[in-house]
C-alpha cells in the first residue's frame, strides 16, 4: 500500500572543513538525517567554490576558519550568485555570528557538533527551501548570541535595551514592562557603535555612550534640572541621557 505521506525533501549538501576528522563526524551525523544527501566534501575555500559550481548543492555546511579563503569569504562569493546555496556555518568560534548573519546564513552551529543541534539547523534549511526570498533589509532583524554550548537566534524586535560592557554589548530581551533587571540578557562580542550602525533608527535610539533603547521602551522624558534629562522606561526605571545624545532624543519627542 502506497504511503500517503508527502515525500521527504532532500537537500544536496556539500561539507567544507579543513579538518578530516570534522568532515568525518559531520558525514556520520548527516547519514542519519533523511533530509540530507551529501554530494561532496571540500577541505578549503577555493575547492568549495569549484565543487559548488559543478555540484550545485542546495546546502553547504561550512567551516569558518580555513587557510587562505575562510568560511566568510566563501559565503560572500556565494552571496554574489543569483541562486546561492543555503549556508550553515559549523565552527568552533562563536565571535563571527554577527558577520555570519549579515551573509544571511541559515544557522551557526558550534563544534563539537551535536546531532540534535545540526538536525534543528537542517530543519530550518528545509523549511526555507522553495520559499520566496524576502527583500533584503539594510537593518539587522535577528542576532545570534552565545548561550551555554550553542548560539541562540534572537529577533531584534525582542531586544528592548542594549548596554555597552567593554568590547561586548548586553542585550536585554523580552517585555520591557515586565522584565526589568530580572529579565533575560545575553552578551554579544560587538561594540555598541558597530551594533548601532546596523539597527533601524526608526526603532532604536542611542541615549548615552553606553546605552541604546528601543523607542517603544521609552515611556517619557524627565527634566532633572541643570540641563540634565532622563528617559523613563516602561518598567519604571529612569536612565540618564548623555548630553551628546540629548538633542536627538528630544527631536524624537518632537521637542
Amino acid at each position: 500500500m502506497a504511503s500517503s505521506e508527502e515525500p521527504q525533501v532532500q537537500l544536496r549538501t556539500l561539507i567544507v572543513d579543513d579538518e578530516p576528522l570534522a568532515v568525518e563526524r559531520i558525514q556520520v551525523i548527516c547519514a542519519e538525517l533523511p533530509a540530507i544527501n551529501v554530494v561532496g566534501t571540500a577541505s578549503d575555500g577555493a575547492a568549495a567554490l569549484r565543487l559548488a559550481e559543478k555540484l550545485e548543492p542546495d546546502l553547504v555546511l561550512l567551516d569558518m576558519t580555513m587557510p587562505e579563503l575562510d568560511g566568510l569569504g566563501v559565503a560572500r562569493k556565494f552571496a554574489e550568485q543569483d541562486e546561492p546555496p543555503a549556508v550553515i556555518f559549523v565552527t568552533a568560534h562563536d565571535h563571527f555570528a554577527v558577520e555570519a548573519f549579515d551573509l544571511e546564513a541559515i544557522d551557526y552551529v558550534l563544534k563539537p557538533v551535536a546531532s540534535d543541534r545540526l538536525d534543528r539547523a537542517i530543519e530550518r534549511a528545509v523549511a526555507r527551501k522553495g520559499e520566496r526570498k524576502p527583500a533584503a533589509s539594510q537593518w539587522l532583524e535577528e542576532l545570534w548570541v552565545p548561550h551555554r554550548s550553542e548560539l541562540l537566534r534572537i529577533a531584534v524586535s525582542e531586544v528592548h535595551r542594549i548596554d555597552a560592557e567593554r568590547d561586548y554589548v548586553r542585550l536585554h530581551v523580552g517585555n520591557p514592562a515586565d522584565d526589568g533587571d530580572a529579565g533575560r540578557s545575553y552578551l554579544l562580542l560587538q561594540t555598541i557603535a558597530g551594533l548601532e550602525a546596523r539597527l533601524d533608527p526608526d526603532e532604536f535610539i542611542r541615549i548615552h555612550r553606553s546605552t541604546i533603547l528601543r523607542k517603544d521602551n521609552i515611556r517619557g522624558l524627565r527634566h532633572d534640572g541643570l540641563g540634565v534629562w532622563s528617559a523613563e522606561l516602561q518598567n519604571g526605571d529612569a536612565l540618564r541621557i548623555g548630553r551628546t545624545y540629548l538633542s536627538k532624543v528630544k527631536a524624537m519627542a518632537g521637542r
